[in-house]
């Protein structure tokens, strides 16, 4: 059973930063790739960003130049540096992780850990 782990939400004032985590256990596999979605109510899910098994990232455009995502040092972890917060990236932020096709799943997602920033 693979199961996504996230942590590192909080409250944080506009300009201060926040480091989430995650990390996938039950996975004998490594994934494809692994990313960050974000959701507010009433909005759809956007990928905030996200990196593949190369290396390739990609970021949603309001985020660029402020947030960076990394592999962890350990298989199947992700980071999300996110700084000079604004309250507009107050969300519900969800790991997801794109498993190898074979495995018969399109992907997994995190539970969601909340990220509110204060004006």
């Amino acid at each position: 059973q693979v199961q996504l782990v996230e942590s590192g939400g909080g409250l944080v004032q506009a300009g201060g930063s926040l480091r989430l985590s995650c990390a996938a256990s039950g996975s004998p596999f490594s994934f494809n790739a692994m990313g960050w979605y974000r959701q507010v109510p009433g909005k759809q899910r956007e990928l905030v960003a996200s990196i593949d098994g190369g290396g390739i990232t990609r970021y949603v455009d309001s985020v660029k130049g402020r947030f960076t995502i990394n592999k962890g040092n350990a298989k199947n972890t992700v980071a999300l540096q996110m700084s000079s917060l604004r309250p507009e990236d107050t969300a519900v932020y969800y790991c997801n992780a794109v498993p190898p096709s074979w495995v018969g799943v399109t992907d997994y997602w995190g539970q969601g850990t909340q990220v509110t920033v204060s004006p």
